[in-house]
């Protein structure tokens, strides 16, 4: 077995149980090419080549340490009768309490607080409480309401009183405590625009100058679902121009994040290195959830969270019972 990154350290003894693993020693594709074409199984944290898939005769599966696809190129995998799994909603809450980790970062305007009482002292930075907002009353703006935009609208309706506001590809499941809404009229009306949603190609560069036209003065977005969902353009000209109130950022187009990216100047943006599912938690419960599947598929039984079952014919061909 191989994992792309390194794994919690019980995650890895309970995989060595099951074999062989080893760590890839970078994640660039070239070394995620060379080092996985003989592995029976891989465990996926950062983006696979979809060479790799043709070059590979021994690969079962690959399994996301994580809910979001995007890193495993589907077409490729089932092609090759590799069968893909994911981990669904094990970081969930951890996501879903970041989102307020950081709209209270905004809103408590933390970075220019504490820079200043560094800098500056004390009476500088307790200047700015004067200019910083409550919770309280606000309304949030829930784009994607998966496993992350439920505990989202859980936290926000149920923990701090918040109006929520829903917009999702279906309104099944949308709770009687939240409005369902066309994302026009969502990012109109919210306060705090949080996006859930998975990336793909109709939420590609969903979050441009448009949506972002339409948005309160003062209101903030949140990523916390991929880069390329927001226009980068589109923003940053927003922030410029003052249009809104600020954004947390945590995916991006291009990660790592240059360091001269024109996102790490502003004071009202609060960037982090793609690390809101990440916790000590989080990092074990995705763990065991994807050993939980490499285990079955070893067995020669089927993944619980199968996520290209139209890859199960080549896949028998190629490893019959």
């Amino acid at each position: 077995m191989l994992s792309t990154n390194v794994l919690h350290p019980q995650v890895a003894e309970r995989l060595r149980t099951l074999g062989s693993l080893r760590f890839a020693s970078a994640y660039d594709p070239d070394t995620l090419l060379a080092e996985g074409r003989n592995a029976d199984l891989i465990i996926v944290r950062a983006p696979l080549p979809p060479a790799l898939f043709e070059q590979a005769p021994r690969l079962r599966a690959a399994i996301r340490h994580g809910a979001g696809l995007d890193m495993i190129p589907m077409t490729a995998a089932t092609r090759a009768g590799v069968i893909v799994a994911n981990t669904p909603g094990a970081n969930a809450r951890t996501v879903a309490e970041y989102v307020f980790f950081a709209a209270m970062t905004l809103l408590r305007r933390f970075r220019i607080v504490d820079r200043d009482l560094h800098a500056n002292g004390w009476n500088a930075a307790r200047h700015h409480a004067d200019f910083t907002r409550d919770l309280d009353g606000l309304t949030l703006g829930v784009v994607g309401f998966g496993n992350i935009g439920r505990q989202v609208h859980a936290i926000a309706r149920h923990g701090y009183g918040l109006d929520v506001l829903i917009h999702s590809r279906s309104r099944r499941d949308i709770p009687d405590d939240a409005s369902f809404l066309g994302l026009d009229e969502l990012a109109a009306r919210c306060d705090i625009m949080v996006l859930c949603c998975p990336l793909t190609d109709e939420t590609r560069g969903i979050i441009g100058t448009r949506v972002l036209g339409l948005m309160k003065r003062d209101a903030l977005v949140i990523n916390i679902s991929r880069g390329p969902v927001i226009d980068d353009d589109a923003m940053l000209a927003a922030l410029r121009e003052r249009r809104i109130g600020g954004a947390a950022l945590d995916v991006f187009a291009r990660q790592p994040l240059p360091a001269d990216h024109p996102y790490l100047g502003f004071d009202n943006v609060m960037v982090t290195p793609h690390m809101s599912g990440i916790t000590e938690g989080s990092m074990r419960r995705m763990g065991m959830a994807a050993t939980d599947e490499a285990a079955r598929v070893l067995r020669g039984e089927l993944p619980v969270n199968l996520c290209n079952p139209e890859a199960l014919d080549a896949y028998k061909n190629r490893f019959p019972a």
